[in-house]
């Protein structure tokens, strides 16, 4: 997969996306190995963690529209079928239940932008920026970002960001809630790093069942949360990894976690 590199080291599995001379922008070709690798992840017990990224200084400008597999001006059968090919990735990283890191450097711009909020994570460089660049191209959101960008800034920034599709930079998207860190470019692999070799490292149940937790927050009542929580937990508590932390705890060390 020339356009897409995969790489794993210690639980981390990395997903690079790699077309550095159009900023990484999307092909009807990356789209299918993007969902396939994201659904390979989710099988494999090793793989602990995912981060994605882009190469080449940038995380990606969207879908390349000079694709040769883009939907025909006036074709609307092959736009909804790209479209739901491109939702069908969204999904698949949605689903994906082991933590997920963005690396973004550079643009994250349409699609790019869905992918990157996608996460569960959001580590930036100082340099990134971030639209919704859709409207630019007298195109409505996709990629999940209408249901994704209302609940990571609220609805009426949500509106701002797709009406207008200005550039945000990083400071701004840090203080709307866009990403959750920002870091000096030269800091950016280190501190992406540094979460995931935390999350690789840790209870993977726990974080499995934290995420599905908070992913269900919106639409769950407050009384079914609290038997979602009962419920999780209790499968955490007959886990082994439950056992190794509370010895941790007695031992007076850190725990030493195993795959699932």
């Amino acid at each position: 997969m020339e356009s897409l590199n995969v790489s794993r080291a210690d639980g981390v599995v990395t997903v690079t996306l790699n077309r550095p001379e159009r900023k990484n922008a999307l092909t009807g070709a990356m789209i299918e190995q993007l969902g396939s690798t994201f659904e390979e992840v989710a099988r494999r017990a090793q793989d602990r963690v995912l981060v994605l990224t882009g190469s080449g200084g940038e995380f990606c400008s969207g879908a390349d529209l000079s694709d040769a597999d883009r939907p025909a001006i006036g074709q609307t059968s092959s736009a909804l079928e790209l479209v739901r090919r491109v939702g069908d990735v969204a999904l698949s990283l949605h689903r994906l239940a082991k933590p997920t890191i963005a690396k973004v450097d550079g643009v994250a711009v349409g699609a790019g932008l869905g992918l990157a909020i996608g996460c569960d994570l959001v580590v930036a460089s100082d340099r990134a920026r971030f639209s919704m660049i859709f409207v630019r191209r007298a195109l409505s959101p996709d990629c999940a970002t209408s249901w994704l960008l209302p609940r990571l800034v609220g609805t009426a920034k949500a509106k701002e960001l797709a009406f207008f599709g200005e550039v945000v930079d990083a400071e701004t998207a840090l203080r709307i809630g866009l990403v959750n860190r920002v870091v000096p470019q030269g800091d950016l692999d280190a501190a992406v790093a540094v979460w995931a070799s935390k999350l690789a490292e840790g209870p993977a149940l726990a974080l499995t069942t934290a995420k599905a937790l908070l992913d269900s927050a919106w639409s769950t009542s407050f009384a079914d949360a609290l038997e979602h929580e009962a419920a999780c937990q209790s499968v955490n508590f007959a886990g082994a990894d439950v056992r190794e932390a509370m010895a941790a705890f007695l031992e007076k060390r850190d725990p030493r976690f195993g795959t699932p």
